[in-house]
């Protein structure tokens, strides 16, 4: 069976890797740097903040390389770093707030009018505060699960918990997730 396009170029990079070639890493950095950034920028609060993050994935999966045994694609073993990475950041912020304003978003409407645009803008802003309060794993879990549109087996695999803990915290997080809107709502 032939290993899917790519895979064969990466496992021959990732194999040069291991031989001491950190030349080898700066391609495969540059060929996935648009996926963990990607991935991270689902769980940074800033610009700063997502580049020393997607930084510090790509710094692990390097101290971790060798661990790579070609068994799955490099990608997917590259987006497990990436994700328990960001669930570890996740533990370690989620005291901190922040004052940085939310990036401008565009929000596609038909119309194009300025009040429905500043609507959706508004609840977007009123979502991400209410996901900033959660628990580091009940904000990966959702984020997975709704923003990055993961299935359950998917997120099991990324994060090392089983389907059956994955739905059980996306259950929970939803819950939560509705209880602090309704506070908000009242604020």
């Amino acid at each position: 069976m032939q290993p899917p396009p790519g895979q064969e170029d990466d496992t021959a990079l990732v194999r040069a890797v291991q031989g001491g070639d950190a030349d080898a890493f700066s391609e495969l950095v540059r060929r996935y740097k648009s996926r963990v950034f990607g991935i991270a920028s689902r769980f940074a609060r800033g610009l700063h903040e997502l580049e020393d993050l997607a930084q510090d994935i790509f710094l692990r999966a390097f101290r971790k390389i060798g661990a790579f045994r070609s068994e799955a694609p490099f990608e997917h073993w590259l987006s497990t770093v990436a994700v328990r990475r960001c669930y570890d950041h996740l533990r370690r912020t989620k005291h901190e707030r922040t004052e940085e304003s939310l990036e401008a978003i565009e929000f596609a409407a038909a119309d194009d009018e300025p009040e429905r645009r500043r609507a959706a803008r508004e609840a977007h802003e009123v979502v991400h505060r209410a996901l900033q309060r959660l628990p580091a794993d009940m904000r990966l879990v959702l984020t997975l699960l709704e923003l990055e549109d993961r299935s359950v087996r998917e997120i099991a695999s990324l994060t090392g918990w089983s389907e059956g803990n994955v739905k059980t915290r996306a259950l929970r997080a939803r819950a939560r997730l509705k209880e602090i809107l309704q506070a908000q709502r009242h604020e």
